[in-house]
């Protein structure tokens, strides 16, 4: 576990209540929407995909509020179908899992949630999962790295 601050960034953003299971689902329907809107409007793409959850539950039935995000170059008139969102810097508590994205849960996000809550610090009720390298749900690795969001 490291603890850092994050990136001042301006992401494109697709949002939606829904549970951990539809998370897939939503991501293959969104992810192309925001794509074309950067295309759209001649924005580019300025890092790794982020897919940003406020109160994460531990189960797969509770519903969450959940936003597919990308970062973006700051355009200076931005009128579209997705939100520009301003992420601002804040305190994360972060992992980097490396493995196939059926053990991200098991591997990845119980890890970090041990070292948490064996540390002084307390969860913000934000997360963060950065997808560094995906090749897809059925790749047997990828690169993702999981943040949980620090209060203060």
């Amino acid at each position: 576990m490291k603890i850092i601050e994050t990136e001042d960034l301006w992401v494109l953003v697709r949002s939606r209540r829904l549970t951990i299971p539809q998370v897939k689902a939503a991501a293959a329907e969104m992810c192309p929407q925001i794509d074309f809107e950067i295309e759209r409007s001649g924005m580019i793409g300025t890092g790794p995909w982020i897919f940003l959850s406020h109160n994460l539950p531990k189960d797969g039935k509770t519903l969450f509020d959940w936003r597919c995000c990308r970062p973006v170059s700051r355009p200076t008139d931005y009128e579209g179908r997705c939100e520009l969102l301003h992420l601002e810097p804040i305190m994360v508590a972060t992992y980097m899992h490396q493995g196939p994205i059926r053990t991200l849960f098991t591997q990845g996000y119980a890890h970090l949630v041990r070292e948490i809550e064996a540390s002084r610090h307390e969860f913000s009720g934000e997360s963060r999962e950065l997808y560094h390298h995906y090749d897809g749900p059925k790749a047997g690795y990828h690169k993702i790295e999981i943040q949980f969001g620090l209060a203060y």
